[in-house]
C-alpha cells in the first residue's frame, strides 16, 4: 500500500475588524461653519479594534 502524504496546514488568521476592513482607519464626516455643513471626510482610528485591524474578540 502506498504512503499518503498531507499538506502542511496553513496557520489562519484572526478575523478582520467588521466597522473598518482590516485596515485599521474608518472615515470620519469633517463639518466647518456655523451651520456646521459637511465640506470632505479625513481617516480616524477604528475604536473597534484600535487600529489593528482584527477582530477583538476572536
Amino acid at each position: 500500500m502506498a504512503t499518503r502524504t498531507t499538506k502542511p496546514k496553513k496557520p489562519t488568521e484572526p478575523p478582520a475588524c467588521k466597522p473598518c476592513g482590516g485596515t485599521g482607519n474608518v472615515p470620519t464626516t469633517v463639518r466647518v461653519g456655523r451651520k456646521r455643513r459637511s465640506v470632505g471626510q479625513q481617516d480616524g482610528l477604528c475604536l473597534n479594534c484600535f487600529g489593528s485591524g482584527t477582530e477583538p474578540d476572536a
